[in-house]
């Protein structure tokens, strides 16, 4: 018998937070008198959902690299804007597969092209973290100082290479307009980018909490002179962390791009205030945090867009300040700074 069965004593349980986790589902509900008509809630609902899918894939990178990392990155618009372009190179030569009427034969398309963009934007973002960051961990001001400086190169290189007009970027055929489900048109496009937010936030939790590198990379924001002597290089694996986070910024641009049918150079730069508004609600370094502030914040958008649209301009700001009022560190905050 144990020495618990001995005593009768049980270990206590942590206590699970839900009211985070019931936010999403309150600001619906609370929106459903307003709008009124359910079909058009539900069409505001899975459109709302389908944006923060793909705020969520471009902020989560950023979450990883400014909780984990501590590095005060505000050019991952750079990795968002690669990612954008990326998807047009990429998308050109696969034109006929992007032209056909089945979804299967799109994915053909899609699916290199999302892993181009990914691979292209972890390769510059190793080379953003060897020439910007690097000589400037610990140091919070000149992280923010050179990380935007580093925006606005990595911007006029696009316009130098690919020129200041906007180049269209049309969705695959078979996943152009919409489809009814009890009176509510849901886009198909919107569908797809709804599956891909879950699949890359269910991946990165199990990567996070299930695998031996998610497990150091923990143990190193804790401790890292303890993993440092247990003969790992943290450098190394904060090196990983910080192209994952590229990578997964490249992607959610790949994505933004087609759901607005366009790219520009600046495409990185106009998502950085949204991504840090979503990470500071999630609290830093929080990937369900994130999950659920990007889920908040495309809800809030879309709810006020089509109640108040003067209002919509601010109501990603006006939910942040009353999310902080609540819980000043954010929804689930993952370390003390």
């Amino acid at each position: 018998m144990s020495a618990i069965e001995e005593t009768g004593a049980a270990l206590p349980r942590e206590k699970t937070d839900v009211w985070p986790v019931l936010l999403p589902l309150i600001v619906a509900a609370a929106a459903l008198p307003f709008v009124g008509s359910f079909s058009t809630w539900t069409t505001l609902t899975i459109a709302g959902l389908a944006m923060g899918m793909m705020i969520f894939a471009m902020s989560s990178g950023l979450t990883l690299v400014f909780g984990l990392m501590d590095v005060m990155n505000f050019g991952h618009g750079a990795f968002v804007a690669v990612g954008a372009y990326l998807a047009v190179v990429a998308l050109a030569p696969l034109a006929v597969y992007a032209q056909s009427d089945q979804i299967l034969v799109n994915l053909v398309a899609l699916v290199p092209t999302a892993l181009i963009a990914m691979a292209v934007s972890a390769a510059v973002g190793f080379a953003f973290e060897r020439a910007f960051v690097r000589p400037v961990y610990g140091q919070h001001l000149k992280q923010i100082l050179i990380t935007m400086g580093g925006l606005i190169v990595a911007e006029q290189l696009l316009y130098a290479i690919f020129g200041p007009q906007i180049i269209p970027l049309p969705v695959p055929a078979a996943l152009r307009g919409s489809f009814l489900v009890g009176g509510a048109a849901i886009e198909k496009y919107r569908v797809i980018a709804v599956v891909v937010g879950l699949i890359v936030f269910v991946a990165l939790q199990l990567a996070l909490t299930r695998t031996r590198i998610g497990l150091l990379i923990r143990a190193g924001v804790e401790n890292r002179e303890m993993v440092e002597a247990l003969g790992y290089r943290i450098d190394r694996l904060f090196v990983g962390v910080f192209m994952a986070g590229s990578a997964l910024a490249g992607l959610g641009g790949m994505m933004w791009a087609l759901y607005r049918e366009q790219v520009h150079a600046s495409i990185g730069g106009e998502m950085m205030v949204l991504t840090f508004i979503v990470i500071i609600i999630g609290g830093l370094g929080s990937v369900g945090g994130c999950f659920i502030g990007a889920v908040l914040v495309a809800l809030t958008a879309n709810y006020a867009g089509y109640l108040a649209p003067k209002i919509a301009l601010v109501s990603n700001i006006a939910l942040m300040v009353i999310i902080l009022l609540w819980r000043p560190r954010g929804l689930y905050p993952v370390t003390s700074r």
